[in-house]
């Protein structure tokens, strides 16, 4: 479970909670049924026209992906793993790859090895791979942008939903007690959209973007690394290179923890 996701709701629903307790409000105002139908029905009923189906079909899985922590592989596990395939194609050639390749479980790592075991050259590998990275960023837009459209909804039909309630509230003007309420409940409307567009959709479609970058960093190692096994780069020359993804801390991290592994083998 990403705990970022879910602590970051429970967060954003205690702070307007306790805001709205301390205004001397009470929290039983927010299940106003007309207010939740307007936003939560309308934002969907919006997002379905701004999107082909294909798109709202992959949005449960998008919920999955915010809500999971990523399993693209730890980038320091991957360098060793890179840094110890050269060393066995510099004893033994690409072809020793191949008892390796089995025991990938990442299909882009998987196709990539594949296409270098069977000889083709860096530069075709590099295009291919560099294509369904491209695909894939393409893919992870549009489910954002799903999530960022939603957040541009919602605000907008709070305030169709403050004027809908006004609408109500002009029609009381003879009773100024209810007068008061109907206008109260207008504005829970507005509380709405504002909340889920700027507390749940925005920060989910920004989600998303971050977790693809993630992605996207992971797989340029991978074909970073690939490339390096098909030119014969020396395990040291690799380990360099794909070094330069990790910053300077979780460089001296990875020294640190390789020096340890010397000092217990010795």
């Amino acid at each position: 479970m990403d705990k970022t996701s879910v602590i970051g709701i429970l967060l954003g629903m205690i702070a307007i909670g306790i805001g709205i307790w301390l205004k001397g409000v009470s929290l039983l105002a927010l299940i106003n049924p007309a207010a939740l139908l307007i936003i939560f029905i309308g934002t969907a009923a919006s997002v379905l026209i701004a999107f082909p189906m294909r798109t709202i079909k992959n949005v449960p899985q998008l919920l999955r992906i915010i809500f999971t922590e990523e399993k693209h592989g730890n980038m320091k596990q991957m360098i060793n793993q890179f840094t110890a395939w050269a060393e066995l194609t510099r004893r033994e050639g690409l072809l020793a790859l191949e008892g390796e390749v089995e025991e990938v479980d990442d299909p882009f790592l998987h196709s990539g090895l594949q296409l270098a075991i069977d000889g083709q050259t860096p530069d075709f590998i590099r295009e291919v791979m560099l294509e369904k990275i491209d695909a894939m960023e393409k893919r992870h837009a549009e489910g954002a942008a799903v999530f960022s459209q939603a957040g541009t909804y919602a605000p907008t039909l709070g305030v169709l939903g403050a004027v809908v309630g006004l609408i109500a509230a002009l029609g009381n003007m003879q009773n100024m007690e209810l007068l008061g309420s109907a206008i109260s409940a207008a504005f829970i409307a507005t509380l709405l959209g504002i909340f889920t567009g700027y507390v749940l959709w925005h920060p989910f479609a920004n989600k998303l973007r971050e977790k693809s970058k993630n992605e996207v960093q992971i797989k340029e190692v991978m074909v970073e690394g690939i490339l390096s096994l098909t030119t014969g780069d020396s395990p040291l020359v690799i380990k360099d290179k794909l070094s330069s993804y990790l910053s300077s801390r979780e460089i001296k991290k990875m020294e640190q923890e390789a020096f340890n592994e010397t000092e217990e083998t010795e």
